[in-house]
């Protein structure tokens, strides 16, 4: 379901939208906010990815030598997930995507609708996020 305004996304949004992403803000094209779902120390952390319309971060992988890779669990609003060199795959609420380690992708925001997706990393050996060049708007539109 698609939230043009932020009030009538909050009060769909399960899990909170949470302060604003400032310290990966530079990885994003638009607002970002970000809310910790489990508590610090958690063996596997899960945050709530909140995205202003029309925002999306840049390609990136994560990088892992075993297991690792990202997991999506879309809660609210519709966005968009690409992976290098395939077609983007559209996200609605209860669209859970598995990312294995080492592909270079990117998700955000449909241009017209708020989106949240609580996002984790699969426990794995030497793993590091590595941000890319922003998603040009000609691939993004």
């Amino acid at each position: 379901m698609k939230y043009s305004t932020r009030e009538e996304f909050e009060k769909a949004d399960a899990f909170g939208i949470g302060a604003p992403n400032d310290a990966y803000a530079q990885y994003f094209v638009g607002e970002s906010f970000l809310k910790s779902v489990t508590e610090d120390g958690a063996p596997v952390p899960i945050h709530n990815v909140t995205f202003e319309p029309g925002c999306r971060n840049n390609w990136h992988i994560h990088k892992a030598t075993s297991g690792g890779g990202q997991i999506l669990i879309c809660t609210a609003g519709e966005g968009w997930y690409q992976e290098w060199g395939k077609e983007p795959v559209k996200l609605t609420e209860g669209t859970v995507i598995e990312i294995p380690a080492n592909t270079k992708h990117w998700h955000g925001a449909a241009k017209d609708s708020w989106f949240s997706h609580l996002t984790f990393e699969p426990v794995g050996e030497d793993k590091e996020n590595v941000w890319l060049e922003p998603v040009e708007s000609d691939l993004y539109d």
